[in-house]
Formats: C-alpha cells, structure tokens, sequence
C-alpha cells in the first residue's frame, strides 16, 4: 500500500478498524493471475499476541485451494492481502475555505497480509459460531441467531460445503486520508460540507473528522451556543 506518513495510521489503530468492519477482499495469486473474494471474517490473537484473521470460501472457490498448509503442517507458506476499506467521499476544491485547491478523495483503507492456512474441522465449527455471534450482536436488541438452530444434517451438510482458512497476520498496513495536512479552517469546511451530502460515505467520513479533530470546530461551537443564548433572551 502507498500511504503518506501523515495518512498512516498505527499498528493499534489500523487492526481495531479492520475488527470493528469484519468485512474486506481477500486476495491469493494462483500462478498465473491474482484471485479473489469479499468475505466476513473474525480478527482474533494467538496467545503470543499475533494477530489472525479466520474466514471461509465455498469449497468451490478458487481461494481454496490456494491455502498453504494446516495447522499441524504448516510448512507451505502462501501470503496472502485482504484488504478492508471503509468510508470514501470526493472533495470539491470549492469547498475549502483557502484558495487554490484541487479535487481530492478522501478514504480510510487497511491491508493486513500473510500466509493462509486451512482449518480443522472443530476449528471450522467454532468459527461458524464465533462470526454469527459477533455480526448477530449488531442487531441488538433481536435475539441472537445461533447455528443450533440449524438441524444436524443441514450443519453438518453446509460444513462439507465450505474450507475454513486462517491467515496469520504478518504485515499491517494503514492510510487514513481525512485531510490531515490541513489547516483547521480547512478541515471543519470540508467536514460541513461532507456533511451535507446524500451519501452515506460523505456522512461516516464527515463524523469521523468531526471526532478526531474537535479544536477545529471550537468556534463553530461558540457561534452556535451565542445564537442560542440569542433566541432565548428574545
């Protein structure tokens, strides 16, 4: 990934976006041309602190048989990229308050890559329950579904239809491009003005500079508090 030092986000931050969107493009070269899949999936440490991701593919999938190894042979090594993009909005040079502007994009992305394995099947069924649980426990306050609803035969059937994988984590890299370099003038009007578009992505990206740079919306708090006090003495 090609990410400015001021865009880069660290270790820390780059793994909690990737946990907290479950939800990227994996990508494997198979010889002759890059393959690759949009798949859910779990961000999990091994004991000694080593970042996981463990996802599946249907067995028909490509992506299967590209796996290197097992978990008790895993000797084969076969790096992998999955990469998990979030919110992304264009800007309007017209939107900043400083002159002499140029369109940009703004994004926040992560690549996390390294070498995939296959899973076991008692691995694979704790997988099964641990990424229903997590994506179920968005959609509080409905019960959770869990797979013990399924019957045996239709567990056991879908089980037969797809390969767990588990990719060991080894490299970790981040760009959060949401104007840093920026002034603050600058920042708070093209937040305001993301803000004011239809896209749900203008809107996120809107939220996120709002939060990640409050100092640069002090005035604008102040404006908003004197209107207030304004109409009150009205």
């Amino acid at each position: 990934m090609y990410t400015r030092p001021v865009f880069e986000p660290d270790r820390a931050a780059s793994l909690a976006f990737a946990d907290a969107r479950g939800f990227g493009v994996f990508c494997a070269y198979d010889g002759g041309k890059p393959v690759a899949s949009s798949l859910p999936f779990c961000l999990e440490y091994l004991s000694d602190g080593t970042p996981c991701v463990s996802f599946h593919v249907a067995r028909g999938n490509a992506l299967a048989a590209l796996a290197g190894g097992t978990l008790d042979n895993p000797s084969v090594k076969s790096s992998w990229l999955l990469a998990v993009n979030g919110a992304d909005a264009y800007v309007s040079p017209h939107w900043y308050a400083s002159p002499d502007q140029v369109p940009t994009w703004l994004y926040q992305a992560v690549h996390l890559s390294g070498p995939v394995r296959t899973m076991t099947g008692q691995e694979l069924a704790g997988h099964l329950d641990a990424l229903s649980a997590r994506f179920e426990s968005w959609l509080v306050p409905k019960p959770p579904w869990t797979t013990s609803e399924v019957s045996a035969g239709r567990r056991e059937a879908m089980m037969q239809a797809i390969v767990g994988l588990v990719m060991t984590v080894e490299q970790i890299e981040g760009s959060f491009k949401l104007n840093q370099h920026k002034s603050d003038v600058d920042h708070a009007a093209i937040t305001d003005a993301l803000a004011l578009q239809a896209d749900a992505g203008s809107q996120q990206l809107a939220r996120t500079m709002r939060i990640m740079r409050p100092q640069a919306f002090a005035a604008e708090t102040t404006q908003d508090n004197e209107a207030v006090s304004l109409e009150r003495s009205v």
